[in-house]
């Protein structure tokens, strides 16, 4: 096993030096017993591919205990439909307009990087483990953690390699299986004389875009939802695709559509793949819990699950992320603390750098002024929170022309959206009467004022975040 221990590794200096001062960056008190924190992130794993979110067929029995235990928080979005973008988000709390990473732009800026949650716990006498796909370039992030092994699909394979080629206990085993295991290894083996904080970053439900079959799962699921079809995705209509713009029509999305969903077979074949990977993913978090208990630690132990973009399943004719409706940047997230003997589900819109700050406070470890996140916190403790997010920015900035690039405002009832470098309508919803955004307001002479009221209020939050990256 490739893993990493930061004894003998130099030492990320900008890190270190801010997190050192620990009198002024942790508020606990010698006397007060720490959580244990776990992450869980997965890769593309739409909001509503989980059986509590109401699906009927996927199979995600320790998912839905987590959430009947824990706070179940219905509308949870990514700031940015797209993985590295969206994980630059989780590790440093800000706005991709503000730290300006995602793909194809260099590294993630050592500034922002000195943000990063899992360095500041460090400084503040965490041990921190971390396992799978980090999704952020950044040549030194083994530094950032005292254990650590970082890996993804390997594109090089055109087949179910791209999914097993890593070796445990001499046989090769899945990413998923992989992944779960070394998690189990660092909980087992954890300091016992300080709090630790595990990032467990799972590869699926990605798709392997190389292989022809797309989604590579275990033998152990064969069997998972054989005998069920599937049924067909919303949206599916010609009329649906025909609207959209142009390059979007031609672009990546559809691409991606024509390699899984273009046929009944495909579709079949895929979603019950993208639902085994899932179910895959389940049964490691299964086996955590039961690990967590033999250890005597579940009750100090809070984890939080969640997925850095949502996914289309064939709506619209399209597949991946990237765009800005709710298929693409709606996720799941549930927060289990032990100590909580309540439970809740929220409806307030919720981020994903609302993670991060909440981990912090968790661990009693001052949140940087920086952050543009919530602490969700009261959510989990009282149902509710005093502050809340109105609205939201959600943009996907990447400049590359098979994804066009999009930018717009959320709130519980409107979406704005616009295209940013291509001839195309802007686009306006109500969700609270069309949750599904089939009717596009924008244009109608009885919605222009809302239409300009909320761009105004976009342009308002990209200024907002402009700025806050030239402070930085």
């Amino acid at each position: 096993m490739n893993k990493v221990r930061l004894s003998n590794v130099v030492p990320l200096i900008p890190i270190l030096s801010m997190c050192n001062i620990i009198e002024g960056n942790c508020q606990y008190s010698g006397n007060v017993k720490r959580p244990n924190i776990i992450f869980i992130l997965t890769d593309d794993q739409r909001w509503d591919a989980l059986g509590y979110a109401g699906n009927t067929i996927i199979e995600t029995p320790q998912l839905d205990k987590l959430a009947a235990e824990g706070t179940y928080f219905r509308n949870a979005f990514s700031t940015t439909p797209i993985s590295a973008a969206s994980r630059a988000s989780i590790l440093t709390g800000l706005y991709e307009r503000t730290h300006g990473y995602t793909f194809t732009k260099g590294e993630l800026k050592e500034r922002y990087v000195q943000l990063c949650y899992p360095a500041l716990l460090k400084g503040c006498g965490y041990y921190i483990g971390f396992f799978g796909k980090f999704g952020v370039e950044y040549k030194k992030a083994h530094n950032i953690f005292d254990e650590a092994d970082i890996y993804d699909r390997n594109d090089k394979y055109h087949d179910r390699r791209g999914y097993y080629y890593k070796v445990m206990e001499g046989d090769t085993v899945h990413l998923t299986r992989y992944t779960g295991y070394q998690a189990l290894q660092f909980i087992q083996n954890a300091p016992s004389d300080k709090p630790f904080c595990l990032s467990i970053n799972f590869s699926a439900p990605h798709a392997h875009d190389n292989a022809p079959e797309q989604y590579i799962w275990q033998k152990k699921s064969d069997t998972r939802y054989a005998g069920i079809t599937i049924p067909p995705p919303l949206l599916a209509d010609d009329k649906y695709f025909n609207i959209l713009p142009k390059e979007v029509q031609e672009g990546f999305n559809r691409v991606r559509w024509k390699w899984r969903f273009d046929t009944f077979e495909k579709y079949q074949h895929s979603v019950k793949g993208y639902y085994r990977m899932i179910s895959e993913i389940d049964d490691e978090i299964g086996l955590i819990r039961g690990l967590l208990e033999k250890k005597g630690i579940a009750e100090n132990t809070i984890i939080i699950f969640m997925s850095d973009n949502g996914y289309y399943l064939g709506e619209r004719q399209l597949a991946g992320k990237w765009l800005m409706h709710d298929n693409s940047i709606k996720v799941p997230l549930i927060i289990y603390d032990p100590r909580v003997k309540e439970h809740y589900e929220v409806d307030d819109i919720v981020l994903n750098i609302d993670v991060p700050k909440t981990i912090l406070r968790y661990a009693s470890v001052n949140v940087p002024q920086e952050y543009e996140g919530l602490d969700l916190r009261p959510y989990v403790s009282e149902g509710k929170n005093k502050n809340k997010h109105e609205r939201i920015l959600i943009e996907h900035l990447w400049e590359i022309p098979q994804i066009p690039s999009s930018e717009g405002i959320r709130t519980e009832k409107w979406k704005y959206f616009r295209y940013r470098f291509i001839d195309a309508p802007e686009e306006l919803y109500d969700l609270e009467n069309d949750s599904l955004e089939i009717n596009n307001l924008s244009g109608k002479k009885e919605y222009e004022e809302i239409l300009v009221k909320l761009r105004e209020e976009c342009d308002k939050l990209i200024q907002k975040y402009e700025i806050n990256r030239k402070d930085l």
